[in-house]
């Protein structure tokens, strides 16, 4: 017989597995409690301007940033891209909710970001 010790999404289990059979006998204990060590969030990165805009560009879903298209300062109407995301092997436009000026640019080429992120500001 040989023990392992098998650990699926935090949980630990002790398995023995009996050798010499095609049927093999699999034993399980309870999970022990086992201390999760929490990954140190990712510094999330400085807006390119000093401050943020009242109005924020969030990532519809997450992906990986192909294209920057505006910069801070610049004017933009309301459907103007801002940037371009990457999600499912597509090219999703990320654009302007509504007119204004862009306070911050929040990501840059190659971020991946996660739902709900914040790409970035405008006034």
């Amino acid at each position: 017989m040989k023990n392992y010790t098998i650990t699926v999404n935090g949980n630990v289990y002790n398995v023995t597995v009996e050798e010499g059979t095609t049927a093999g006998v699999v034993q399980t204990a309870a999970p022990k409690a086992v201390p999760k060590v929490a990954a140190a969030p990712a510094a999330a990165p400085a807006p390119a301007a000093g401050a943020a805009g009242s109005v924020t560009v969030a990532a519809p879903m997450p992906g990986k940033i192909l294209a920057v298209k505006a910069s801070v300062g610049q004017a933009v109407k309301k459907g103007d891209v801002i940037m371009v995301l990457e999600a499912m092997k597509m090219e999703n436009d990320i654009v302007a909710p509504q007119d204004g000026t862009i306070a911050s640019v929040n990501a840059a080429v190659g971020d991946s970001v996660e739902s709900g992120a914040t790409l970035a500001t405008m006034n």
